[in-house]
């Protein structure tokens, strides 16, 4: 079953990573090496913001009326994904593996060693 807790479950297992809340109370925020990867609302909104690719995030959207561009973020770059709608376990954990991978890719070479992420 899909929830919140799961969904911190999966981010928090990675290597680097950490949760807080920088912007307020309702939305809890997965960064790696400082880097945000994964934004989960709180606030009855069952929601993720994630970084994606942005041909395979325009194929999402297309796919899937739960996948949208990304709430308040770049939305070339981030998809929100309606998690009180059809979109199934699997496929939201292999999206959050690949924001988390985008994010990784783009840290520098000192970075990835300070973090043991190589």
């Amino acid at each position: 079953m899909l929830n919140i807790e799961t969904i911190r479950e999966h981010c928090l297992k990675k290597q680097a990573v950490t949760e807080s809340f920088p912007f307020d109370n309702d939305t809890l925020v997965f960064k790696v090496a400082g880097k945000i990867f994964a934004l989960l609302s709180l606030d009855g909104n069952f929601g993720l913001n994630l970084k994606c690719n942005p041909e395979k995030a325009l194929e999402l959207r297309e796919q899937y009326s739960d996948i949208t561009p990304g709430y308040h973020m770049n939305k070339t770059h981030w998809n929100t994904l309606n998690l009180d709608g059809n979109i199934k376990s699997r496929l939201v954990f292999e999206l959050i593996d690949h924001s988390y991978k985008i994010v990784t890719q783009s840290l520098t070479m000192k970075t990835k060693k300070e973090f043991n992420l190589l």
